[in-house]
């Protein structure tokens, strides 16, 4: 049988354990250049991505570079798999005319990645607010006073309750949307064009499932990258409390044009460069872990070497 992950959209166990590697590979392999990401997006930064990765270093020891990363990594599992399931599913829902067993056209393809981004929302909306908090810790905090991942969610539901906790939401919708629905046509199309024929066969190389997955990180950063700058201010902000009568934001609109009119509007590109070249290792691993992982899960190793290939040429 050809190999092409839609169509294993019906093997639930093999698709969730394959999409969870996939994720956690992509989260370890980014998650410096996310911190850094985040504390270039915050108001009244004037400092650069280097300055901030050698402070972190300095005064706070590399392992800073991973603060908050349990929450991501203990749910990444669930989150990417489900992601990857209901692409498989919505893909093909959405391609009507095709009653083969063929991949679904690039129509279905980017509708199924809008109606994906939508659902992983819900999931990932309260991860990326109690992330954002833990990375956003002060550097001057002693080790003892730092909080753990659980203890911030606590927090937040406690003096937030359930509406704290989906801080963000709407705009992580927004943002989501949109986002996977070019991440996941650009993936088929650059694998296509990398190696005419693949989507059917999966017979592409490894060097193919880097770059394709990497340029697919980029295009979906790209497209929303403001729409971030301002989930990330928002969620990175607290409720009303005796320190901060108000919050500085009221919603997402305050948000955008306030950043505007006190940064202009290049803050709503800030830490792109960041975010671009996290986006190309992180999702090129993330590809190539899932399907690689499928490969192996169904013993159908059509993977590639471009270089073995070039040499028996």
């Amino acid at each position: 049988m050809d190999f092409w992950p839609e169509f294993l959209a019906k093997s639930w166990g093999k698709e969730f354990v394959a999409g969870g590697i996939g994720g956690m590979a992509g989260v370890i392999s980014g998650y410096p250049l996310d911190t850094l990401r985040i504390r270039l997006q915050q108001p009244c930064n004037t400092t650069s991505a280097s300055n901030i990765l050698r402070n972190i270093v300095s005064s706070e020891g590399p392992l800073a570079l991973y603060r908050g990363m349990a929450a991501p990594l203990a749910s990444v599992t669930f989150q990417n798999a489900m992601a990857f399931q209901a692409y498989a599913v919505l893909s093909r829902a959405f391609d009507l005319c095709n009653t083969n067993n063929d991949p679904p056209s690039l129509k279905g393809v980017a509708l199924g990645g809008i109606g994906t981004g939508a659902l992983q929302s819900l999931i990932l909306s309260p991860v990326e607010l109690v992330k954002i908090r833990l990375q956003l810790q002060s550097s001057h905090q002693q080790n003892h006073s730092r909080k753990g991942p659980l203890t911030v969610a606590k927090d937040i539901f406690r003096s937030e309750g359930m509406r704290g906790i989906y801080r963000g939401l709407t705009i992580t919708a927004l943002r989501d949307a949109p986002a996977h629905g070019f991440y996941f046509w650009t993936y088929e199309y650059m694998r296509e064009q990398l190696h005419p024929g693949c989507r059917k066969s999966g017979e592409e190389s490894l060097k193919t499932m880097l770059v394709a997955g990497g340029l697919a990180g980029v295009a979906s950063w790209v497209c929303c990258y403001p729409l971030d700058v301002v989930k990330s201010r928002l969620q990175a902000q607290s409720e009303a409390s005796l320190d901060h009568p108000r919050p500085k934001y009221s919603g997402i609109l305050d948000c955008f044009r306030k950043s505007v009119q006190e940064e202009g509007y290049c803050v709503l590109w800030r830490g792109l460069g960041t975010a671009v070249a996290r986006a190309f290792l992180v999702n090129g691993a993330v590809f190539a872990a899932y399907e690689i992982t499928l490969r192996c899960l169904f013993n159908n190793n059509n993977i590639h070497n471009d270089e073995a290939e070039e040499n028996e040429l």
